[in-house]
């Protein structure tokens, strides 16, 4: 491929050229049938972004005339997009195929504009016409500018501004023939940059879509470095990871609904864990971070620290109902099994009372697992529910062995409510608090369990509750758990940021890491300062001695206008923590106003907020009654969370203790709290998320939601499509994909309450 500079000819040597495809008289004859492929710099200039193609239509100029006006789309429907990348040592070539469809009945003309990152370099652009391949020729970054702002203009498309502050490319496509099919392909490469030992690769799937309807979406990713890969994550896209080694692995997704941005990050390290950092802070504002930590992948056998583990089994009556015994025996059966030699057990079954496999925890060498696959084979379901004294045995089974700096861990499976010996939920907490630092992971089965009573256990030792509903796998589920804590890397983590003022991180205790486990924190920082060469110290218990780890040059930007998916995602993880504080300590006014001011400032489905704006002056009452239960308001948590979000219970619910109510609650809380993709649920019609902000359709007029009536700050009114308008969206960038919403909008930003009103 060559490439030319001011106005000459792309040629492919795969290809031929509109000149050679339709001969040399009819391209002079018809100059507008040459393929135009221009650079366009705009002035409104955004920083490393690139977006979607759109081709808007318009009438054939040099066609017969149709025997009636037809009706042209804003722009045409995109059929498919196909995502091709490859990142070799940080350099990314991105092949995307567009096949675009004209479902009118006459032929057409069209403009193509294609954003793409700045300082990126085209290596290839083709359209295909039927079978046959064309390239064309390279005009003017100025005259692309000038037909970009006259069809923003003639078209009065808000949506068309998405592709403001770009670097474009644009194109003439001519014939695009009634009922058919046009495929563009185009080829682009990029240098990445790495910050922090982290490298982002971005596609912005979203931009485009106010102004073309988006049909299926797919992508594939390879990545290729000499440095081992980790903390391969996408914000907002639900991606498959195959490794291949330490330093290759291919990322793969499809559309989930709405289209938006893609977006990539994965690090680059080979320290023990590797470390990833993402910030976002607006002036004047809290700053908001994610920080990533994961264990490498070849650890030695003899690096990985050996557990205590005591195992719990309900064997009550009711576990004889719709096979669960077999079920839980059989993943027990299998947590056994995976044991490894350096690690010490036992076995607890409980009914009306409690029966150990042993005395004191024993050696999971074989014929310590030989031992407890002979009890756990023996165990039949009968009597009733005696969980405190089940959970007393195996706090004093804990307590009562050598501390050897080894990892503690209680798992607890249940399927009903404490029927004898001590059943005060209360009592039954303060006795299970000494465990002996253990933590407790309870399982619920069914919808007969105490919620409150398994999510209080699990918190209050720094566990995690889970619940295996009827239509789940009770075997498949708990089975894929104990294969997750199989090979503890470090424990009793302590985090030391160096100066770095935080708060409200999630989660509030700190987990073990396991092999392919992901540490992921996220909370607010609020230094006067920009922070640069921050060091963080991580440290843990690992083979039972404590190691240190020592990560330098970490940045806490003072302002940093990435990554502006952060406080949706934080606010999502704090209202996931305060339901629990709800369901736990019951309802309070503080708790439920903050719920409502999060649900409704981020577009958060809570059991509080429905997906209406509350107007000024609106009493929290008239927003606590129905929660939408189109429930889209967080993406599943990536490691480990896969079932789709339960749907938004009513506010009633909120403080349910037991029944398929309870449940839903609980799972949804403990989803939001480990949250790591918030998944758009725009409704057309009463809620958008642009540039990171939440806006409602009020009278109307898109309305940031953290604009209210009064406020004491400066506005500016423009008219939309006005000189002034252009001239503002050129003085201030990130204005433009907030006016992409319509004609008329408000928002604030950096302290200014911006009024867009409709033009003549």
């Amino acid at each position: 491929m060559q490439e030319s500079s001011g106005t000459g000819v792309l040629q492919s040597r795969q290809g031929v050229t509109l000149r050679e495809h339709f001969g040399e008289e009819i391209m002079k004859a018809f100059k507008t049938l040459t393929l135009l492929l221009s650079v366009s710099m705009l002035l409104l200039v955004a920083a490393s972004a690139m977006a979607q193609g759109v081709i808007v239509p318009g009438p054939c100029e040099r066609c017969p005339r149709p025997p009636q006006q037809i009706a042209l789309p804003r722009s045409l429907p995109i059929k498919s997009i196909k995502i091709d990348a490859k990142i070799v040592s940080q350099v990314a070539t991105t092949h995307v195929e567009q096949i675009f469809r004209n479902d009118t009945d006459a032929t057409l003309e069209g403009t193509y504009f294609f954003p793409i990152p700045e300082q990126a370099s085209i290596t290839e652009f083709a359209i295909w016409d039927g079978n046959r391949r064309l390239v064309g020729e390279v005009r003017t970054r100025e005259e692309a500018r000038r037909i970009y702002d006259e069809i923003v203009r003639r078209q009065r498309d808000p949506g068309l501004l998405e592709y403001a502050g770009k670097d474009l490319f644009q194109a003439s496509i001519f014939p695009i023939p009634p009922h058919s099919d046009k495929k563009l392909e185009i080829t682009y490469s990029q240098i990445l940059r790495a910050e922090s030992g982290t490298v982002a690769y971005r596609y912005p799937l979203g931009t485009g879509r106010q102004s073309a309807q988006i049909g299926s979406v797919s992508g594939r990713v390879e990545l290729e470095s000499k440095d081992p890969l980790s903390n391969i994550y996408s914000p907002t896209h639900a991606i498959e990871v195959k490794r291949n080694g330490t330093g290759r692995a291919a990322v793969n997704f499809e559309n989930q609904g709405e289209p938006e941005d893609f977006q990539l990050f994965y690090a680059l390290s080979r320290e023990d864990f590797g470390v990833t950092l993402l910030t976002h802070r607006e002036p004047g504002k809290d700053g908001y971070f994610l920080l990533m930590v994961s264990p490498k992948d070849d650890w030695s056998e003899q690096e990985y620290a050996a557990k205590d583990i005591v195992f719990v089994l309900d064997t009550s009556g009711s576990m004889a109902d719709e096979g669960k015994m077999e079920k839980a025996r059989a993943a027990l059966l299998y947590g056994i099994k995976i044991l490894r030699p350096a690690d010490r057990f036992n076995v607890v079954s409980f009914a009306g009372e409690e029966h150990l496999l042993a005395n004191d925890l024993i050696n999971a060498d074989d014929d310590g697992r030989a031992r407890a696959t002979r009890f756990v084979q023996a165990l039949k379901p009968v009597g009733g529910t005696n969980i405190d004294a089940a959970l007393t045995a195996a706090r004093e089974q804990i307590s009562r062995s050598s501390n050897l700096g080894h990892p503690r861990m209680i798992v607890f499976l249940t399927d009903g409510l404490p029927t004898v010996g001590q059943t005060n939920v209360e009592q039954i907490l303060a006795n299970a608090k000494n465990a002996g630092d253990a933590r407790i992971f309870p399982f619920g089965v069914g919808y007969d369990v105490n919620t409150s009573l398994l999510d209080r256990l699990a918190s209050q030792s720094g566990g995690v509750a889970d619940y295996v509903e009827p239509k789940e796998d009770l075997e498949v589920k708990v089975s894929n758990f104990f294969a997750r804590i199989s090979y503890p890397v470090l424990s009793d983590l302590r985090l030391d940021m160096a100066g770095v003022e935080t708060d409200l991180s999630y989660p509030r205790t700190m987990p073990d890491i396991f092999r392919g486990s992901q540490l992921t924190i996220i909370g607010r920082y609020r230094n006067p300062i920009d922070m640069n060469f921050v060091r963080l110290t991580l440290t843990g218990k690992s083979g039972g001695s404590e190691r240190k780890f020592f990560y330098n040059n970490l940045h806490f930007a003072l302002n940093e206008e990435a990554n502006d998916f952060l406080p949706r995602l934080w606010a999502t993880r704090r209202v996931g923590w305060l339901m629990e504080q709800v369901r736990t300590n019951g309802e309070q006014k503080e708790l439920r106003d903050e719920i409502v001011d999060l649900g409704t400032r981020y577009g958060i489905v809570t059991p509080y907020t429905s997906y209406l704006a509350v107007e000024p002056g609106a009493s929290v009452q008239n927003v606590t009654s129905t929660a939408s239960s189109r429930s889209k308001g967080f993406g599943n948590a990536q490691g480990g969370l896969n079932a789709p979000p339960p749907p938004a219970p009513r506010a009633a619910d909120a403080t349910a203790t037991t029944g398929n109510i309870a449940v839903q609650q609980s799972k949804r809380a403990r989803a939001q709290q480990e949250v790591m993709r918030v998944e758009k649920d725009d409704q057309a019609n009463t809620i958008r998320i642009a540039g990171g902000k939440t806006f409602y359709l009020r009278e109307g007029v898109w309305t940031d939601a953290d604009f209210k009536a009064g406020m004491p700050l400066p506005q500016t009114v423009i008219k939309f499509g006005s000189d002034e308008y252009f001239t503002l969206l050129k003085q201030k960038p990130r204005l433009a994909a907030f006016f992409s919403l319509g004609e008329k909008v408000v928002v604030i930003l950096d302290g200014t309450v911006y009024r867009v009103n409709a033009g003549n």
